[in-house]
């Protein structure tokens, strides 16, 4: 269901930082991005997909 999200997330990730994100397929809905072991977004926290902007902005990207 959140995968075209997450493969345009990922994307947006490779663009901005130049890295190749690492998809991993869950189940119940989880969604996470993680950066150097440290969580940057969890939805089972947040109970929502990330904003547009919200990963690269956490992340430390100019796009906004």
């Amino acid at each position: 269901k959140h995968l075209p999200k997450a493969a345009s997330l990922a994307a947006e990730i490779k663009c901005e930082f130049n890295v190749q994100p690492k998809l991993i397929e869950g189940s119940g809905g989880v969604f996470e991005v993680k950066a150097d072991g440290r969580l940057i977004f969890s939805k089972a926290e947040t109970g929502r997909f990330p904003e547009p902007g919200e990963i690269l902005s956490a992340l430390g990207g100019t796009k906004k």
